[in-house]
């Protein structure tokens, strides 16, 4: 009997929150938007250079080589699905919970098991509706490494794993925070949080800020570059000429083109269906 292969990959789960509701309500448009969000899962996968391993139902099992990636890409997905989202009324909304783990993974052709997995399956279960939660050894990876918010959850115990998992819910833009936070509790905050949280304007400019922080680095590095480049001219102008002389466009100009190019056009073809690509 051949022995199974092991490898260390990072392992995304997810599935439908309150998927069964949503069968009973409208089976027909709860399996055509769900098709739908798979293939916007699938791009992006494919973007972050992932692996779709195995869906069944509501839910998919998805396996990266790099961590930072795999966080990134649970980042964009679910960014992408809440802007599908918002436009549909209550009812109809389709969000997903996903969760990250790094771990020791055994492999037979192209099926995973193990612990690696299951942590994995049981953080996505823990994790907030259209919320990413992640492991510990995901936040080690990661924390210094990307312009995303990160809240401590505490240790969890969870089914058919031996040890308590030590957790951590990613900051999407302000959305899925937690709903209280008390002094003490190992989050960011206390006598700072609790002055703007009192203040409606610091509130929401630091809303805006993360969610313009989590956009950016959801973003692929040929978006990030030009938006730096135009950041820095625009930085050099405002320290050297104030706003008097508005120098800065010039050398901004081919970055400017080059950010509207991959943010229309080449999203586009990015979102193109394979079908369609193959017959231009």
């Amino acid at each position: 009997m051949q022995r199974a292969k092991r490898r260390l990959a990072a392992v995304m789960c997810a599935d439908v929150a309150h998927y069964s509701r949503l069968m009973e309500q409208d089976e027909d448009g709860t399996l055509n938007r769900l098709k739908a969000y798979r293939d916007i899962m699938s791009a992006l996968t494919e973007r972050h250079d992932g692996r779709i391993v195995n869906t069944w139902g509501d839910a998919v099992i998805i396996e990266f080589g790099s961590v930072i990636e795999a966080v990134q890409c649970a980042v964009e997905i679910q960014t992408e699905l809440s802007h599908r989202n918002a436009d549909l009324p209550d009812s109809q909304k389709m969000e997903f919970r996903i969760g990250l783990n790094l771990g020791d993974l055994m492999v037979e052709g192209d099926d995973i098991y193990g612990d690696g997995v299951n942590v994995a399956a049981r953080l996505q279960e823990l994790a907030p509706t259209g919320g990413i939660m992640l492991s510990q050894s995901v936040y080690d990876q990661v924390r210094n490494k990307l312009a995303v918010g990160f809240d401590p959850r505490g240790l969890q115990s969870v089914k058919n794993v031996s040890e308590p998992v030590e957790t951590y819910a990613v900051r999407l833009g302000g959305r899925n925070e937690p709903e209280a936070v008390a002094v003490g509790d190992g989050f960011d905050g206390g006598a700072g949080n609790a002055q703007s949280a009192g203040d409606p304007d610091v509130s929401r400019t630091r809303n805006g800020l993360e969610q313009a922080r989590a956009w950016l680095a959801a973003q692929p590095r040929k978006v990030r570059v030009p938006i730096f480049m135009i950041g820095f001219f625009f930085t050099i102008n405002l320290l050297t000429d104030g706003l008097a002389d508005l120098w800065f466009v010039w050398p901004s100009l081919p970055f400017a083109v080059m950010l509207a190019w991959h943010l229309f056009v080449g999203k586009r073809e990015d979102e193109m269906p394979e079908a369609n690509k193959s017959t231009e």
